[in-house]
């Protein structure tokens, strides 16, 4: 008898474990989705693995024989060994279902999920076999047929409607289906390769011949790391090997496809969110039927199913959005790294701001360490810090008379502007003028923020929307005043003091439509507008000739959040964005608007200096016993009761608290968050692998109790607010 072991993805229960069904019946294998019979629910489950089992008894399960496997969904296994043995490393490593780990590795189409989707087949003409009595026109039609290959079926019409259905009816050809291939694009002439200043050439050669199997690029904003990374590229390439290039948003993704395609056009396969659900999987089709050498994508590309890789690469490697914020909360970063202990080959880590972790593990010697430490051009921006405290208060608060005039001058000289503002929306809160109250999301502990291009009120937490209030709910006042500034505000603003200028906004209310990025990105870059107005999203990667300002304003906000990356976090975004300008011959210059303009974040990135912000800050974070010196993980509990998540919270203190090996601080009350309340551990230590054994015993007792709430765990949190 045939024995199926097949992890469940329970819609409630938490389950991480194994159950056998029968599998005498079906082509169940490793690694193939199958629906089971579940407590009298049909469930998709993954296989894990399928045993001859030939003594009977051992096939029953509480005395009763095993439940045959209903049905398998799949022709071939979807996910290879290594990617198999990846998710179970991955849910050890993260403290996560093992079931949660293969839905994170497969686009949305083949995922275990029982909500299956329909992939989008197609009809085809395939040969069969000759026919001794056709006319010289039905064998010139079989014959392209048969050096074609599966065609199809409009495609195979057309060659003749009347022809094609007499071969079809004589055996020559059948009809057949096969899932919608993605389409490959036309060989084009490949772009030359730039040659390599002396600099990169130094980088290159040191990636090349470094043991190190992890090296850390650290090079300032327009060095050239980018042509860097495609020359290591080819030289992989030229092994017979593949490529994987992650960018950390989507923003980045366009220019860094236009550059691998110019100099690979009919290699690459690209994997991100802004794809829709049929394009990620063929797109992963391609990878899979080895169609394609180089991937370039965001977080969840790491997880292509690549059989022969040689090289990763992590640009832009300290963005927090390398960090899945749901189940399972793994890091790229650490993915990447043991992907490529598998294939034996190196990942290169680049950032002008790397994260204080991968600088100390570099200056440690556990990566290798390779630097650009000047621009291809030579000439890093002017960078000036406007103390916005000093600004007149008869003037509107956001634009300041520097920022103004330089903007001025831009324009009159034809030249580009990007003006970063990190908050998008009109105005960040609305308060009643009389009583001061500020009106709050109803699922979530948070001011509501006003659109204005929508007239609404919106959370930026669970994204509902309400109608724009007009009384007072605690004192019935019709005063209302909408302090503090937004995207939409910042460009109403430009657009009042510039009204000749052209203005594109780009932010998450801008980019919600399919395309947008890359359509919002080749208008800038065609200069069909003279300022770019955006988030962080238009922070970093960006390389666009003609810009020669950028103006950063409220550059010190991020550091007023009660996180302890907070101040890094300011950092790199001041860095980041300032490096966007004067990246070709003519001089750049930057505005940095702040309020505390002494504050040392503030200050090294406009001196683009990372040394110093970096020893500065990481005494701060030895004093407070913070990473890099230390391992956290945090424990969140959420659930719709409000008692609820600090009983559980308490409960898990407590069964923690019975070893000294590591602190425990909490638990803590967050603000609601979709209608759920929220509590928090945080457990710290020097030791991660004696927090996750410890961790992992108390979470098995955990999890067998009921009316428990639910619990998130994030080993090594990006964010603590």
């Amino acid at each position: 008898m045939r024995v199926a072991k097949v992890w469940i993805e329970h819609p409630v229960l938490q389950l991480d474990q194994v159950y056998s069904y029968d599998a005498l019946q079906l082509p169940a294998e490793k690694g193939k989705r199958v629906i089971v019979d579940f407590n009298g629910r049909q469930i998709v489950g993954f296989v894990d693995e399928v045993a001859e089992v030939e003594d009977p008894a051992k096939t029953l399960a509480k005395g009763r024989p095993l439940k045959p496997i209903l049905a398998v969904l799949d022709e071939n296994a979807l996910i290879t060994p290594e990617l198999f043995d990846l998710a179970k490393w991955m849910a050890k490593d993260t403290l996560s279902p093992v079931i949660s780990c293969f839905q994170a590795m497969l686009p949305s189409k083949l995922k275990p999920k029982s909500s299956n989707q329909k992939i989008k087949m197609e009809q085809i003409a395939v040969y069969v076999a000759d026919h001794p009595h056709l006319t010289p026109r039905q064998k010139e039609v079989l014959d392209w047929l048969k050096q074609q290959g599966p065609t199809g079926l409009s495609l195979w019409r057309k060659q003749s409607p009347a022809i094609t259905r007499t071969l079809e009816k004589l055996g020559c050809v059948r009809l057949d289906s096969r899932t919608v291939k993605a389409s490959v694009p036309q060989a084009a002439q490949a772009e030359a390769f730039l040659p390599l200043n002396a600099d990169q050439q130094r980088v290159v050669h040191e990636i090349e011949t470094s043991s190190k199997a992890v090296m850390l690029l650290h090079g300032v904003t327009g060095s050239g790391k980018t042509e860097v990374y495609l020359h290591l590229a080819r030289q992989v390439l030229n092994q017979g090997k593949q490529v994987l290039i992650l960018v950390p948003e989507i923003s980045l993704t366009p220019q860094m496809v236009a550059r691998v395609k110019g100099r690979f056009p009919t290699e690459v396969a690209i994997y991100h969110s802004a794809l829709n659900n049929q394009q990620k999987y063929e797109q992963y089709c391609r990878v899979f039927e080895k169609q394609a050498s180089i991937v370039v994508g965001t977080r969840s590309a790491v997880f292509m199913p690549f059989d022969h890789l040689g090289l990763i690469i992590l640009d832009e490697e300290h963005d927090s959005s390398y960090k899945q914020d749901s189940l399972p909360q793994y890091h790229c970063r650490d993915i990447a790294i043991h992907r490529a202990q598998y294939f034996g080959c190196k990942v290169i880590l680049g950032s002008a701001t790397p994260s204080l972790e991968s600088y100390a593990r570099a200056l440690k010697g556990v990566y290798g360490l390779t630097e650009l430490k000047e621009r291809v051009n030579r000439q890093l921006p002017v960078c000036t810090v406007v103390d916005m405290k000093n600004q007149s208060r008869s003037q509107s608060g956001i634009l300041s008379d520097e920022l103004k005039q330089k903007i001025a001058e831009r324009l009159d000289r034809k030249e580009q502007v990007i003006l970063l503002l990190n908050r998008r929306g009109y105005s960040p809160l609305i308060k009643c003028g009389q009583c001061g109250e500020t009106l709050q999301c109803p699922h979530c502990d948070v001011a509501l923020s006003y659109h204005k291009s929508i007239n609404k009120m919106k959370c930026h937490l669970c994204g509902s929307e309400y109608p724009l209030i007009t009384v007072c709910p605690k004192c019935g006042s019709r005063t209302f005043a909408a302090p503090g500034y937004g995207t939409q505000k910042l460009e109403e603003e430009v657009a009042r003091l510039f009204p000749q200028a052209r203005i594109l906004r780009m932010d998450a209310d801008t980019t919600s439509r399919k395309q947008a990025h890359q359509t919002l990105l080749e208008q800038f870059g065609h200069h069909e507008a003279d300022i770019l107005v955006g988030t962080q999203m238009i922070a970093k990667g960006l390389d666009y000739p003609q810009v020669t300002l950028v103006g950063i304003l409220n550059a010190d906000a991020g550091t007023a959040r009660p996180d302890f990356r907070s101040v890094e976090m300011t950092f790199d975004l001041i860095m980041q964005a300032a490096g966007r300008s004067g990246r070709s011959s003519t001089p750049g210059e930057v505005i940095i608007q702040a309020f505390d303009p002494n504050h040392f974040a503030v200050a090294a990135g406009s001196q683009q200096d990372y040394s110093g912000f970096f020893y500065q800050e990481m005494q701060y974070r030895h004093l407070g016993g913070y990473p890099p010196y230390t391992y956290l993980i945090a424990l969140t509990f959420s659930d719709s009761h409000p008692e609820r998540p600090k009983q559980s919270a308490q409960w898990f203190a407590q069964a923690l608290r019975q070893t000294d090996a590591f602190k425990v601080l909490g638990p803590s009350d967050l603000f609601k968050l979709q209608d759920r309340y929220r509590s928090r551990l945080v457990l710290k230590s020097k030791n991660l692998d004696q927090m996750k054994a410890v961790l992992s015993q108390v979470l098995e007792e955990y999890r067998s109790q009921r009316a428990q709430a639910h619990l998130s765990i994030d080993v090594n949190p990006l964010i603590l607010d």
